[in-house]
């Protein structure tokens, strides 16, 4: 048996310059190193916290549970299929049809890259209809696009096989991450519809994966429905909780408030699950390297109260719920909605009634406005919905940059001040499952 190379490790945080003095001033003798004892499979070349990883591991993967997932798409050129608008998408396809390739590249900069050419995009819509036209892009961004399905047409890869069961099919898709390279944990989101690879980030190694929640097969002419989850993990947590799975609910099946263990329980279970602070904290290096393990529900009462948790997340993901048009802010002044130059801006003080309160970046309700253009602001934004985090992105920061040059429309500041509200109850609802206990 071959011995082990010895590993160690020393962190040097600071300035440059600082850097420097430390390394002329020692040497490999000299400085106080950490021995590593590096673990198959990974081998981490930097020092790790693995206690709890017996109790993480008696969880179950997500992909082990939904057997059938896939990266999001991978378009290759998002400005060749992907639009604000279906009067955009309709005139590339179009520009597409009727341009020569020197027209097209002084219209748009197109250039092939891998995977991707301005003939073969071309060709696809030539010759393959339009099956799908819109996308979850970023969290609380729905984006249109030319969807044929065709690998290395319009879209390099479309990943057909798994996102032909959002193809006008009632259906959910849990989007998770692989691994993270650059934040902990919080690499969760929902989709209804076909997602892009970077829907919850765009960092390197933080591809977005969809886990559809039912699978559609054609037998006899007759479309089919069943869950796609691994029966195997199902059995155990039936036996576990004394209940029966539902695969699919008739209508008038009912459980106590809607108590019923079906699909989209173990969906909404693992939902919660995921958006409980103590989790991402306790389990964040297993988190960074591989995709989630959920705990097996410990009891009736706790697997209920998080599954609840979980449908009010998911509709307000969705903005679904009615709680999302329960407005807490305002855009009060009339202009021209072109988005330019974005800030956020604190409110220092509040008066209530003779009380002048000074507040800051620390008070817990803080909130401030959100420029979109040197006159015109969203009001009442909450500092905690500004900063919110979902993936890599922070949406109420990233919806807005991404319209930089944009005029807003009425749809448009309505959906943003839903944005607002989702996260702030997102963040409330997150200190609630943790209430619950896992």
């Amino acid at each position: 048996m071959k011995k082990q190379a010895q590993i160690f490790h020393f962190d040097l945080f600071g300035k440059r310059e600082d850097k420097y003095d430390f390394l002329n001033e020692n040497s490999i003798s000299s400085i106080r190193w950490t021995e590593l004892k590096p673990k198959d499979p990974n081998f981490f070349f930097v020092n790790k916290n693995f206690e709890g990883q017996k109790e993480y591991e008696k969880g179950f993967k997500v992909d082990e549970l939904f057997s059938v997932n896939a990266s999001g798409i991978k378009t290759q050129r998002d400005d060749a299929s992907i639009k604000f608008t279906q009067e955009e998408c309709d005139e590339i396809k179009n520009d597409f049809l009727t341009l020569t390739n020197e027209q097209l590249i002084s219209k748009y900069g197109f250039k092939d890259v891998r995977d991707w050419t301005i003939d073969g995009a071309r060709k696809d819509l030539q010759t393959n209809k339009v099956i799908a036209n819109k996308i979850c892009y970023r969290p609380f961004d729905l984006r249109f696009m030319n969807y044929t399905g065709k690998t290395k047409g319009v879209q390099g890869y479309p990943r057909l096989e798994v996102m032909k069961h959002f193809l006008e099919k009632e259906n959910l898709g849990l989007i998770t991450c692989r691994q993270q390279s650059t934040f902990d944990f919080q690499h969760v989101f929902i989709t209804k519809i076909i997602s892009d690879m970077c829907s919850v980030s765009s960092q390197t190694k933080e591809t977005g994966y969809v886990f559809p929640l039912y699978l559609y097969s054609e037998a006899f002419g007759k479309e089919e429905r069943t869950p796609n989850l691994n029966m195997e993990i199902i059995k155990q947590i039936e036996e576990s909780l004394d209940l029966q799975f539902v695969a699919e609910v008739p209508s008038n099946l009912e459980g106590p408030e809607g108590e019923v263990f079906s699909p989209i329980a173990i969906l909404d279970y693992i939902y919660a699950v995921l958006h409980s602070p103590t989790y991402r904290e306790k389990y964040k290096e297993f988190l960074k390297i591989d995709f989630p393990r959920v705990p097996y529900p410990k009891n009736k009462e706790t697997f209920w109260k998080l599954v609840a948790l979980g449908k009010l997340i998911r509709e307000i993901h969705l903005l679904e719920s009615p709680v999302v048009e329960n407005y807490i802010t305002q855009y009060p002044i009339d202009g021209n909605n072109v988005v330019e130059k974005i800030k956020f801006e604190l409110t220092t003080e509040i008066v209530e009634g003779d009380t002048v309160i000074h507040i800051d970046m620390f008070y817990e309700d803080a909130f401030g406005k959100v420029y979109i253009n040197d006159k015109q602001y969203f009001d009442n934004v909450p500092l905690v919905a500004w900063e919110f985090y979902i993936g890599g992105y922070q949406p109420a920061q990233k919806w807005l940059k991404d319209r930089k040059g944009r005029t807003l429309d009425f749809e448009d500041i309505l959906h943003y001040q839903k944005i607002i509200v989702a996260l702030k109850e997102t963040d409330r609802l997150m200190k609630e499952i943790d209430k619950a206990g896992i």
